[in-house]
C-alpha cells in the first residue's frame, strides 16, 4: 500500500509538471555590463574599464580541408557587435573552425555569452552546449561548462558566464557537453590572459605605471608584451601567436552529416592541423574562402566564412616570438619542432616555470610534446638566426599529410625578415 501510495503521488507530480506547469521558452538574452541593447559591446568602456564581453553562438557548419574536402562541423562564432533578434539567423551554419581566438587582460572581469543557435544539418540533433575554460583557476561550478555540476544551453537560449581573471597564461576553451563527440567535431579554441605586468611595466603597479618600460601592447615603449609578471622581463616577446594543434577524423565527421552511427572506438584522426587548417592552407595569412558544396557548386553555408585563421608567423631579425601552442585533440600526443630555431619554454600550463625559491626552470629545447589539455609558453628567439623561411611542424612524420595527400598537415611557415 505505501509503494502504491508513493506511485500515486509521484504520478500526480509528473501529471501536473507536464500538464500544469508553464512551458519554459528559451530566448537571446545577453548580459554586459553598460551594454543597453544586448550586443555585448560596452556602450561607455570609460565606466567599467575592467570589464570585457564576448558573444559567442553554438551550431554547425562546414569547413574546406587543405585538400579540398568538405567537412562538416560543431563549432562556435563570435556574434559580439550583433543584436539579439539577429543572433540566431547569425549564429546558424556559422560554425568556426578553430573558434575565435579569446584574449583578456589579467584583472579583467569576462562576461561571456552562449546561444546555441542549433543543428541547421541535423535538426534532428537537440543538443546542448557549453563552454569550459580549460585550465581556469578556481572556476565556480555553475559557470565551469562541466554538465555534471553546469548548466547545458538548450537551442534558443542564452547563458552569460563571469570570470574573474586573476592569473596569466595560455589557456583554451571548448564545449564539454559530451566532450568526445563535440570536441572532436571542431568546438575547439584558444584562450590567453596577459599579465598585468604588460600595464605596469617590470616591477611597476597598476596605481603609478613606469610608462618608459611598459609594454608596447599597451601603449608603451618596452617590448610588445609579457608572458608573465616575471618581475625581471625574461619573458619579454615581441611577436605573439596562439597556435592550436588538433586533428579531425574525417569517417566520424562523415557519419555525423550523413545520420549514422558515431564510431568512437574507431576513431583515428587523419588531417592533423594548426588553427583549424593543413598546410599549405595555415601560411595562407587571409581568411579561406566559404566552404564549397562539391556537388552543387554552390556555397555550404551561406557564404560564410569558418576558417578565418592564419599560422603563419612573420618576424625582424632579432625579434623574440611568443608561440602559445595548446593541444586540443581528443586523440593524440603531438610534438612540434622549429627547424633551426631555438625554443625556451617559459610557461606550461598558464603557470610560469618557476621554483617556489623565484628561481627560474626554464628549458631550451627543441621540441615541444603536449597531450590533450596541455599548453605551453615557447619562445624563439631570432637573434642568431639567418632571414629566410623556417618550418614549425610536428615531428610525427605520419601527420605531414592531409588525409592521403603528402606534403601537408601540421606545418606552417615562420618567415624572419
Amino acid at each position: 500500500m505505501k509503494t502504491t501510495c508513493t506511485l500515486s503521488r509521484l504520478g500526480f507530480l509528473v501529471a501536473l509538471a507536464w500538464g500544469l506547469a508553464p512551458a519554459a521558452h528559451g530566448a537571446v538574452f545577453v548580459q554586459c555590463p553598460g551594454d543597453s541593447n544586448q550586443d555585448a559591446v560596452i556602450d561607455n568602456p570609460a565606466l567599467h574599464p575592467n570589464a570585457k564581453c564576448m558573444h559567442l553562438s553554438g551550431g554547425d557548419g562546414f569547413v574546406t580541408m587543405a585538400d579540398g574536402y568538405l567537412q562538416y562541423i560543431f563549432g562556435f562564432s563570435d556574434l559580439t557587435g550583433v543584436l539579439p533578434e539577429q543572433a540566431m539567423s547569425e549564429g546558424m551554419l556559422a560554425a568556426n573552425f578553430p573558434a575565435p581566438t579569446i584574449a583578456l587582460k589579467q584583472g579583467q572581469q569576462f562576461y561571456l555569452s552562449l546561444t546555441n543557435a542549433g543543428m541547421a544539418i541535423r535538426p534532428d540533433l537537440f543538443d546542448p552546449h557549453t563552454v569550459h575554460f580549460h585550465g581556469f583557476p578556481q572556476a565556480a561550478p555553475v559557470f565551469d561548462g562541466m554538465p555534471e555540476g553546469s548548466i547545458g544551453i538548450n537551442m534558443g537560449a542564452t547563458i552569460t558566464y563571469y570570470y574573474n581573471l586573476i592569473e596569466p597564461g595560455t589557456f583554451m576553451y571548448h564545449c564539454h557537453m559530451e566532450a568526445t563527440e563535440h570536441m572532436q567535431m571542431g568546438m575547439l579554441g584558444s584562450l590567453y590572459v596577459d599579465p598585468i605586468q604588460n600595464r605596469t611595466g617590470i616591477g611597476g603597479s597598476l596605481a603609478a605605471p613606469d610608462l618608459s618600460t611598459v609594454a608596447a601592447k599597451e601603449g608603451g615603449a618596452g617590448p610588445y608584451g609579457y608572458v608573465y609578471n616575471d618581475g625581471d622581463g625574461s619573458t619579454a616577446f615581441d611577436v605573439e601567436i596562439p597556435i592550436q594543434l588538433g586533428s579531425f577524423d574525417p569517417a566520424f565527421h562523415d557519419a555525423s552529416y550523413t545520420v549514422q552511427p558515431l564510431p568512437f572506438a574507431e576513431m583515428k584522426d587523419k588531417y592533423p592541423m594548426m588553427n583549424g587548417r593543413g598546410y599549405p592552407d595555415t601560411v595562407n595569412s587571409a581568411s579561406l574562402p566559404p566552404p564549397i558544396d562539391p556537388e552543387t557548386g554552390e556555397s555550404a553555408n551561406g557564404g560564410k566564412v569558418s576558417q578565418p585563421v592564419s599560422s603563419r608567423v612573420t618576424a625582424t631579425a632579432g625579434q623574440k616570438i611568443l608561440l602559445r601552442l595548446s593541444n586540443l585533440s581528443v586523440t593524440n600526443f603531438y610534438t612540434v619542432t622549429a627547424l633551426g630555431l631555438p625554443m625556451k619554454v617559459v610557461g606550461t600550463g598558464a603557470h610560469i616555470l618557476r621554483g617556489p625559491d623565484g628561481t627560474d626552470t626554464y628549458y631550451d629545447t627543441s621540441s615541444v610534446t603536449l597531450g590533450g589539455g596541455e599548453a605551453a609558453d615557447v619562445i624563439v628567439d631570432t637573434g642568431g638566426a639567418a632571414p629566410g623561411t623556417y618550418f614549425l611542424y610536428t615531428t610525427n612524420l605520419n601527420y605531414l599529410s592531409n588525409n592521403t595527400e603528402d606534403y601537408g598537415g601540421m606545418m606552417t611557415e615562420i618567415v624572419i625578415n
